[in-house]
């Protein structure tokens, strides 16, 4: 593998894995690193074949944050210009199902980038941590956003104000880690996961994405008509009529996503 991302074959029916390939600098997420996930999303999210992805590392490094020595000498303007924000708000539009599997370090903009997807499965010997604050800037890529949003105000302020790393063990208790698998079948569980969702029927498993997500900021009772209009809308669907044919039948449903 010669890309600084590369999406590998299919390592299951209906699943994608992408992974980032920079064990030189520990996995460092550089701008062409970010403009490759949002290229290979956008062609997954618009694939109908593709109804999971798995975004991993290798053994040692989900992502041990931004590549320092391509920002130190950075402006603001150059920084605004770079578009980060709006490559990381890219990659967590993806219509897809997204699960990490987070072996080894997912530090600053690799702690951001796992929470930008939709399931977090880590390794017992994996790291998280937001220590942008320890070279005198903040996380800038959803950090402070999506940690509150994720663990709570107590635990997100201590996180991302001391700088301190933290256990995949403390992640999970805290519930910013959906599961924990040992470190050598970290990337063997996300795909058996991803396989489990995507032999799911489609359209549903993509509305309860989108409703959760649009949701979370709402009103509880605006998130309540976001979730009642899509129930009645699956109800329109083939797949609808073919599951619960199946289940009165006790058969196996064949899904189309339509």
């Amino acid at each position: 593998m010669t890309a600084p991302v590369v999406m590998l074959e299919r390592p299951a029916e209906g699943v994608a894995l992408i992974r980032i390939n920079r064990p030189e600098s520990r996995n460092s997420i550089n701008l062409e690193v970010r403009k490759l996930i949002v290229q290979y999303l956008t062609e997954l999210g618009d694939d109908s074949a593709t109804r999971s992805i798995v975004l991993t590392g290798n053994d040692k490094s989900f992502a041990a944050g931004g590549d320092i020595k391509e920002l130190a000498g950075a402006g603001s303007i150059d920084i605004m210009l770079r578009g980060t924000h709006k490559l990381s708000r890219a990659i967590a539009a993806c219509p897809k199902p997204m699960i990490a599997a987070v072996n080894g370090f997912a530090l600053g903009g690799g702690c951001e980038l796992a929470m930008t997807c939709d399931i977090i499965i880590a390794g017992e010997s994996a790291r998280f941590g937001q220590p942008e604050v320890k070279i005198g800037v903040i996380p800038g890529s959803g950090g402070t956003q999506r940690l509150i949003r994720a663990v709570g105000k107590y635990k997100a302020m201590k996180i991302c104000l001391t700088g301190d790393s933290f256990s995949a063990r403390e992640a999970f208790e805290m519930g910013l880690v959906s599961e924990l698998a040992p470190d050598a079948e970290v990337e063997k569980r996300a795909v058996e996961m991803a396989q489990q969702i995507a032999a799911l029927p489609p359209l549903a498993v993509q509305q309860i994405k989108e409703v959760m997500l649009a949701g979370l900021d709402a009103s509880l009772d605006a998130a309540l008509r976001l979730e009642t209009k899509a129930s009645e809308v699956l109800f329109s669907s083939r797949d609808q009529k073919e599951g619960m044919q199946a289940f009165i039948e006790k058969r196996k449903a064949r899904w189309e996503g339509k």
